[in-house]
């Protein structure tokens, strides 16, 4: 098994493929915000690299625009 350090780069990186895969997704923004049971403006901040979602969010998140949290979460690389 692969160590995982949360560090600034780790963060980051999770940020940018986080906002990567909802753009790709083609889901709007408030389709997403409805289906996870957030706010509008609280995925916005995901976008903007403002917030990172709690676990139950990223969860929820996933599987609706069809990513895995392993690839969010930089394990894998698809």
């Amino acid at each position: 098994m692969r160590e995982f350090n949360v560090n600034n780069e780790n963060l980051r990186n999770i940020q940018a493929r986080l906002r990567e895969a909802i753009a790709q997704s083609g889901i709007k923004q408030n389709a997403i915000a409805k289906g996870i049971g957030v706010s509008y403006q609280t995925v916005s901040k995901y976008m903007n690299n403002d917030v990172l979602p709690t676990l139950d969010k990223l969860a929820k998140l996933c599987v609706l625009i069809g990513v895995s949290s392993d690839y969010i979460l930089g394990i894998t690389d698809f």
